[in-house]
Parts: C-alpha cells; structure tokens; sequence
C-alpha cells in the first residue's frame, strides 16, 4: 500500500508496480532495507531511481542496490516491447 499511495504520482508509478511483482520475491532483510527506503523523501526517491536510468548512481550506499534493482525494474518496464 506504501509503495502505491506515495503522495507523488511519479514514485507510484514506479514503486507500485515494483512491489507488486518484486516484493514477494525478496529476502527478509531486502524487505527491511525496502521498507527503510519507503521512509525517504519521494523527491529524493525519484531522483536517485530516475538519475540511475542515465548511469548516475546518488543516493544512500546502505540502499544502492535496491535503487538500482527498481530502477532496472522501471526501465524494462518502459522499454517498448518489439
């Protein structure tokens, strides 16, 4: 539910249709460092997930890989389909 009524239309696009299809796919200590994540600040948030779609890589080290796991996540998700 936290992932999909963010407050920001942008970061529920994004994180809502992660959970959906990740989450239940995730070890006990992914879903703790993914519910930390979900305490962030969604500009924050959509910054660090949308910059990695370009090859950034900010936000905090303790939450890289989950960032970077959502935002591939995303990114194949808009990815047109041939």
């Amino acid at each position: 539910m936290r992932s999909w009524r963010r407050g920001m239309k942008e970061m529920d696009l994004i994180l809502g249709p992660f959970s959906d299809t990740e989450l239940p796919g995730l070890t006990d200590d992914e879903v703790d460092l993914y519910e930390t994540m979900l305490n962030e600040n969604d500009q924050d948030l959509y910054l660090w997930v949308t910059a990695r779609l370009s090859g950034e890589h900010p936000g905090p080290a303790q939450i890289s890989a989950l960032l970077d796991r959502i935002a591939d996540f995303a990114a194949a998700r808009l990815t047109p389909k041939s």
